[in-house]
């Protein structure tokens, strides 16, 4: 008779080693010789670690005539349960052959805990979950799954509990219910909200459905009813004078500019894609690109809008969330800052912003205050208004040298699609697509900007020979470093360099 292998894979504060403890405490208290050890790593996220516990009854050793030697860590191939705190933890377990279609069950979240990689990438760096999902449900013999992070919140337990429940549920163990309880209770914290975590875990489990429950349709949005006369008008024009398949993106964007500046600039996104509306479309792909991509340079990162991002209530209200502040709890919020001289001169009115970036003295005197970055509280009566008197800059944005530029590149930029829209449709969805590399702002956007600008340089230098997934090649190398070498190679390869 060979152990009961057990792998747990969890992150910082998931409760990993409670719920290892758990197993082994049932184990113990039950009959079983339990030992466990775990394998601490540094390089996901908040440090996933690898937990192992092997289970061996102690009425076989009696009988065998000793006592087993039970492993330290797990093998590729020799794992019977693998419990998972998260989809990519799952993912790597089945990378690393603990998970195996003759024998293992999987227990794993369906939630995602975005890596460094993925948020660090320039493009969307996001790994496809469905992919993921579908290839590890493949891996293993059997494969109980749900977002049970949000089971943990529900029951205001940790995903630990969860986790516990559902491998009790599976029944893969040697153990009832009342067992698994049971050691949930001798723990003697949390027992209340950790047992009701557990049974719904448990009755999930149970219930045979190995999957996410089936999701409804979607129910369409009713259409948006203004009360503002400017934003009606807007609206209607909108349902009026567009497609109905790209209606819902140019809703969207005329909502996002009227944030971000007033009416009158969302009147100016309407104007520039009336003209592209006009453009030979095909399936529309072409519209509704621009739309998504025209909305977000014109809405681009200045101080402003950032100042104004970071003092908005509901991002308070998700920090407070996100932190589980509980009553009478006092929160503070620190923001990192670090103007430099470029972006105070376009925050403030062109003339005096071009007036300070060509001067001596008061240029020196700004830059030797800007040398180093500022920690403000936005928490605090000081600090917010310091950040709402930032994001009152935006009544002369329009006059900014930081406009006047934007502007100028977005102008090149729908007419090239309109030039390219005439000839060849696809191209001109790719070179509408091309927007993703202007982004952020400070050091990211000049980095964002100076890709887009070799880029639309090869364009140009190709002309109507460059194909569609050459330019798509161009773009996805862009993304892929923040240094250009790999756009600089792909450039080289095409003889576009």
């Amino acid at each position: 008779m060979s152990p009961i292998k057990i792998a747990i894979l969890a992150m910082g504060g998931e409760g990993g080693g409670v719920l290892a403890d758990w197993i082994v405490d049932m184990g113990e208290a039950n009959g079983y010789i339990a030992q466990t050890t775990s394998v601490p790593g540094v390089a996901q996220r908040t440090g996933a670690t690898i937990y192992y516990v092997e289970l061996y009854p102690v009425a076989q050793a009696d009988a065998d005539g000793g006592m087993p030697v039970l492993a330290l860590m797990p093998l590729p191939g020799d794992v019977d349960v693998v419990l998972a705190s998260e989809l990519m933890e799952a993912g790597r377990a089945v990378q690393r052959g603990l998970v195996t279609r003759e024998r293992t069950t999987l227990i794993a979240s369906t939630h995602r805990v975005f890596s460094i990689a993925e948020k660090s990438a320039m493009g969307d760096g996001r790994v496809d979950s469905d992919q993921l999902l579908a290839h590890t449900a493949n891996a293993a013999k059997r494969f109980i799954r749900f977002d049970m992070a949000q089971a943990a919140e529900a029951s205001g337990s940790v995903i630990s509990a969860v986790l516990f429940g559902a491998l009790a549920g599976s029944g893969v163990l040697p153990f009832s219910r009342a067992q698994f309880e049971a050691t949930i209770e001798r723990g003697g914290v949390g027992v209340k909200p950790s047992l009701k975590a557990f049974g719904a875990a448990f009755e999930r489990a149970q219930g045979g459905d190995d999957g996410e429950p089936a999701k409804e349709a979607p129910i369409a949005a009713p259409a948006p009813q203004p009360r503002h006369p400017a934003v009606r008008a807007l609206v209607e024009r909108v349902q009026r004078d567009f497609p109905a398949t790209a209606q819902d993106l140019l809703l969207e964007g005329v909502r996002r500019l009227i944030d971000y500046q007033d009416p009158a600039y969302a009147s100016l996104y309407l104007d520039r894609m009336a003209s592209i509306a006009a453009l030979p479309a095909g399936d529309h792909r072409l519209l509704r690109e621009t739309a998504r991509h025209l909305a977000l340079w014109m809405s681009y990162e200045d101080t402003a809008r950032v100042a104004a991002l970071k003092t908005r209530a509901t991002r308070f209200e998700r920090v407070r969330g996100e932190a589980r502040v509980q009553p009478g709890q006092v929160l503070a919020i620190n923001e990192y800052m670090h103007p430099r001289l470029q972006e105070i001169c376009e925050t403030l009115p062109g003339g005096i912003g071009r007036w300070l970036m060509n001067s001596t003295l008061p240029k020196k005197i700004v830059e030797r205050f800007t040398q180093h970055g500022r920690v403000i509280q936005t928490s605090s009566l000081r600090g917010y208004l310091m950040l709402r008197m930032v994001a009152a800059c935006k009544r002369w944005r329009l006059s900014t040298m930081r406009y006047a530029e934007e502007n100028r590149r977005i102008e090149e930029w729908l007419q090239r699609i309109a030039a390219t829209a005439q000839r060849n449709p696809e191209l001109a969805v790719e070179l509408a697509q091309c927007q993703r590399l202007v982004k952020g702002y400070s050091d990211t956007h000049e980095r964002g900007i100076r890709n887009y600008d070799t880029v639309m340089r090869a364009v140009e230098r190709a002309g109507t020979a460059l194909a569609p997934a050459t330019l798509r090649e161009l773009r996805d190398a862009a993304l892929a470093d923040e240094h250009g070498h790999k756009l600089q190679a792909a450039l080289a390869q095409h003889a576009l360099a």
